[in-house]
Order: structure tokens, then C-alpha cells, then sequence
């Protein structure tokens, strides 16, 4: 176990606490939810980081990066969705949940006809992955009372992401086709 895969090890077991401590009896428990959200967010780019400045690449690594992001995603997208029920938000977390689960098999499909970096992560992925982080952190930090411009930047930022998400779907769905071989 090197110090990347030990930060993506953590990101994964903060998701869990993350949902615990949102639905805690906690006063404070959406902001200490929010805090470690944005820890667990930051650990993405961190085992990264440490990765690659630290010729710590690995298999297992490779495989449980990915993971650890969707799992960090997708299960704080179906708590919102819980906490914030409007067709409004449902719409852009279905289109969030369905590009990752897309991706996610297009770049597993893709690894076994061995052309994984046709798919490799690209800006428009990156600038998704931001702004769903920085939406998510906000709406789970959000408490009745606040100012409506608290929650109406994290609904904007939600629909940035659902629009770049589709974006960055159709981006490597292109890149994907001509090994798709649709005969």
C-alpha cells in the first residue's frame, strides 16, 4: 500500500461518514458533512498528485481512483436527491449518475480492446468534476434560514455539471467509436 493509494483508501471511507454525519441528530452535522465532502474531493486530486510526483502508479490504484470517485459522487447525488426532491434537481443527478455509470463502462470496454487512453480523462471532464464537487459541497452545506443564493449557486453549478457531463460524454463517446465496431 503506497501514500496514493492510501489517500484514495481514505477518500472511500469517508463516504460513509459523510452520509452518517448528514443525517446525524448533529446541529452543525450538514457543515461538518460539507467539510469532509470537500476533504474527500480534495483527496481526488491529491492521490493524483502523489501518483504521479511520486512514481506511486499502480494497477490497483488505477482501478480504485475511479471507483472511489463515483462511489463519492453518486451516493452524495441520491442523499441530495432525498434532501432536495424537486424534478428540478432529480433531472440533473439522473443525467450525473447516468453519464458516470456511461464512462465508467465506455472506459472499461475500452481498457479490454486495450485503448483505455482514448478515453483518458480530458478538460471538459475535469471542469465537470468541479464543478459537481463545488455544487454537491454547497447543497449538502446548505441550512434552512441561509440566504436563497446559498442553495440557487449550488442548483446552477448542479446544472453546469449535468450540462458538461453530457458534454464530456459525447466527447469521449466520439473518441470511442471507431474501436466500438458497431457491425
Amino acid at each position: 500500500m503506497n501514500s496514493a493509494n492510501l489517500v484514495t483508501c481514505i477518500r472511500v471511507l469517508l463516504v460513509p461518514l459523510v452520509v452518517i454525519i448528514y443525517y446525524s441528530p448533529l446541529a452543525w452535522g450538514n457543515l461538518l458533512a460539507a467539510a469532509l465532502f470537500g476533504i474527500a474531493s480534495i483527496t481526488d486530486w491529491l492521490d493524483g498528485y502523489l501518483a504521479r510526483r511520486l512514481n506511486q502508479t499502480s494497477d490497483f490504484g488505477a482501478f480504485l481512483d475511479p471507483v472511489a470517485d463515483k462511489l463519492l459522487v453518486v451516493v452524495a447525488m441520491v442523499f441530495l436527491t432525498a434532501a432536495y426532491p424537486s424534478p428540478w434537481f432529480v433531472l440533473p443527478a439522473a443525467i450525473i449518475i447516468a453519464r458516470e455509470v456511461f464512462v465508467s463502462a465506455l472506459r472499461e470496454w475500452m481498457a479490454s480492446k486495450n485503448q483505455r487512453d482514448a478515453v483518458a480523462v480530458g478538460y471538459v471532464g475535469k471542469l465537470k468534476t468541479t464543478s459537481q464537487m463545488v455544487a454537491i459541497l454547497i447543497l449538502i452545506a446548505a441550512m434552512p434560514g441561509w440566504p436563497d443564493w446559498f442553495w440557487q449557486t449550488g442548483y446552477a453549478l448542479i446544472y453546469l455539471a449535468a450540462v458538461l457531463s453530457l458534454w464530456s460524454m459525447v466527447g469521449y463517446l466520439r473518441k470511442a467509436l471507431p474501436a466500438l465496431d458497431l457491425k
